[in-house]
């Protein structure tokens, strides 16, 4: 009993001051002089991070094992990762522009955690023979860790191709009819090359040299984030590889969730493969990442919705009461 109500009072403690940092990013937005703010925005991020770590470490000393066994207790990993993500530049004492990522990221899988649509799972329960083993922690840990550093680079590629194409909007606007078809994606391709931004002549006013300061920031960060996210997904499959030859006998078994999750490890890898070219890095890459983006939920919900498959142990399903 004192346990459950811990986990409760943590668990909305959580999500109310990540809602109250969520508005505070939002009024900074618009008046960016409140300093104070953005620095309560900081540390309410952090207050975040301890609620959830108390509480993953209630419901673990309460279940004797590492609260990774369904989609409910994954989804407060997964938010506890995003926090994790959003403290590394805080303690560098590096501009955190992950703020805007990571504190919308944790408000959301927070809120899907807690509402009615998982009830059911917020109870613990005895593990299913499958799942009592060593790797749990191993392999499901890194997959998620590896879905929140993938999905939160992922995000900054998003942000980089929305800056991107409103700059080339409005070169196209100001130049009318000027501008044919192939000046049109030479342009595309001369703003995705980050080393040849500063060199053009429209550039040197300093709105549009913070602007593309701003891109070239967004691509270095989401790159090292997709790097850290690759690694973790990377071990986090070979290690359930592993485990799968203990628990079924096979290595690999084209379950929905191992196919997904090769897919998405496919993806990526062709992301770094795309950044080892200098003309193509930065717009081709961010395509990707955003296509990398969609996958990793598919790969992350997929199974859950459709309940099918070797790692269906997460799924739920939606209670309709007419």
């Amino acid at each position: 009993m004192i346990f459950s109500t811990l986990e409760h009072i943590l668990t909305h403690i959580s999500f109310s001051v990540v809602s109250i940092v969520i508005t505070i990013h939002l009024i900074t937005l618009l008046v960016d002089e409140f300093v104070e703010l953005y620095d309560s925005s900081e540390k309410g991020m952090i207050t975040t991070f301890f609620c959830i770590t108390g509480l993953l470490v209630i419901r673990w000393i309460f279940l004797g094992h590492l609260p990774l066994s369904d989609l409910y207790e994954s989804l407060i990993f997964l938010s506890w990762a995003f926090s994790i993500i959003h403290m590394v530049p805080y303690f560098k004492k590096h501009k955190n522009f992950l703020s805007a990522i990571t504190a919308p990221s944790t408000f959301f899988t927070q809120g899907f955690a807690t509402s009615g649509l998982l009830t059911d799972m917020h109870q613990s329960e005895i593990l299913v023979p499958a799942l009592q083993s060593q790797w749990l922690m191993m392999h499901v840990s890194m997959m998620i860790l590896g879905y929140a550093a993938l999905l939160c680079g992922s995000l900054f590629s998003v942000a980089f191709l929305v800056i991107t194409f409103r700059k080339i909007i409005r070169i196209v606007d100001k130049s009318n009819n000027l501008l044919n078809d192939s000046f049109f994606f030479s342009e595309i391709q001369y703003m995705a090359e980050r080393k040849n931004v500063l060199r053009n002549i429209s550039f040197l006013s300093s709105r549009n040299y913070y602007r593309f300061q701003l891109i070239q920031q967004l691509d270095d960060w989401g790159c090292r984030i997709i790097s850290i996210g690759f690694i973790f997904l990377t071990i986090g499959i070979l290690s359930g590889a592993v485990w799968a030859n203990e628990a079924w006998g096979s290595y690999w078994n084209w379950d929905p969730k191992e196919t997904w999750a090769f897919i998405t490890w496919t993806i990526f890898a062709i992301f770094f493969h795309i950044r080892t070219n200098k003309k193509l890095e930065g717009f081709n890459s961010a395509i990707v990442a955003s296509i990398g983006f969609l996958l990793i939920w598919i790969c992350y919900f997929g199974v859950n919705l459709l309940g099918i498959g070797l790692h269906s142990y997460g799924s739920f399903t939606l209670t309709i009461s007419i």
